[in-house]
């Protein structure tokens, strides 16, 4: 999409799997890849601690690692679809995968240091730094500090049973399961512990909601509910009275698993009530509790023309897909029913 800073979309191929390869996964910059071999990178943990230190990347690469699959998915992902359009990358329902990292624990490396009680936050520097707002910046996200120090937050080494490419955040990034990416912060070379809210750029002035009025209304936080349709692919021809088989992946924030996927189709000559027609997917077991969700459903078109397929999704707490996203100025958080227009002959 962008060759400076690079930025990709996932192709829509890749998406069929379980897994998205690594080699496709998408990829969103904000600055240049910062040059930052192995052998050099270290990472500073400091701030609120007893015992502020560092580490290389073969001390960490020797610790106990975790391995977990995570839908990973840019806040800005759906952007395309926010009526009227929201500033910012132009993606459509693409910039998301699910992917296997592996790494280590954050929690395991703050034990190290003594954290200081009254800590209320992490903030966690990358090494790629720019322009932003007219002045210089350097790329830091916080977390809330139950949220850093949950066993899954991981600092990682590894995608995919291989090193990280340097266009996913090698040598080590932040991997955050259930939040919106922005949060595994990438090229990871600081953490530190803070006892006041954190207020950097990305976090107060970028990647926030922001409303009609220009009231900014916190920072993005968890992934929302959301399903995506696989297949068949967008005006794909399909044969009338030939069953066809309906796909695709689900997901939600915050390791809260999928309950349902509801389909339905409306050809082009009926009229479209969001609310009928509604017939249950057949569900899957996610490969672990930050992984989507496959789903399938047997349709047979017995009209000819045109269909548009919608999917959407209902999680454990009850959130559903709206039909429409809620807007937002920065376009953030696009969940919307997924679509797909198909042609019966």
């Amino acid at each position: 999409m962008t060759s400076d800073p690079y930025n990709a979309q996932t192709p829509a191929a890749a998406l069929v799997p379980r897994l998205t390869p690594a080699d496709a996964l998408f990829v969103r910059s904000h600055f240049d890849v910062p040059d930052l071999p192995a052998d050099r990178w270290r990472l500073r943990i400091d701030g609120a601690v007893g015992t502020p230190y560092s580490i290389g990347y073969d001390e960490l690469t020797a610790l106990p690692h975790r391995e977990v699959d995570v839908v990973m998915e840019c806040a800005g992902n759906g952007r395309t679809r926010m009526t009227p359009p929201a500033p910012g990358l132009a993606w459509g329902e693409r910039a998301v995968g699910c992917a296997r990292f592996a790494g280590v624990p954050f929690q395991s490396l703050v034990e190290r240091a003594g954290l200081d009680p009254a800590t209320v936050e992490f903030v966690f520097t990358g090494a790629d730094s720019g322009m932003a707002h007219g002045r210089p910046t350097t790329f830091a996200r916080s977390l809330p500090r139950a949220l850093a120090l949950h066993p899954d937050t991981l600092l990682v080494t590894r995608l995919d049973g291989a090193p990280l490419t340097p266009a996913h955040g090698a040598p080590v990034r932040l991997v955050v399961p259930g939040r919106f990416a922005v949060a595994d912060v990438k090229w990871l070379t600081g953490a530190r512990a803070v006892t006041d809210p954190f207020e950097g750029v990305f976090q107060t002035e970028e990647y926030v909601y922001v409303d009609s009025a220009g009231r900014p209304e916190g920072p993005v936080g968890e992934l929302l509910v959301k399903s995506l349709i696989t297949a068949p692919e967008p005006d794909e021809d399909l044969r009338r009275g030939q069953e066809t088989e309906v796909r695709g992946h689900a997901w939600s924030g915050g390791g809260v698993a999928v309950r349902r996927v509801e389909v339905r189709a409306v050809h082009e000559d009926e009229p479209d009530e969001p609310e009928t027609g509604w017939q249950d997917a057949e569900l899957d077991r996610p490969s672990g509790p930050y992984a989507w969700t496959d789903w399938s459903f047997r349709w047979t078109p017995r009209t000819p023309g045109r269909y548009r397929i919608l999917a959407r999704a209902t999680d454990a707490e009850g959130a559903v897909q709206p039909t429409r996203a809620p807007w937002n100025a920065r376009g953030y958080g696009c969940n919307a029913v997924a679509v797909a227009d198909v042609v019966v002959v």
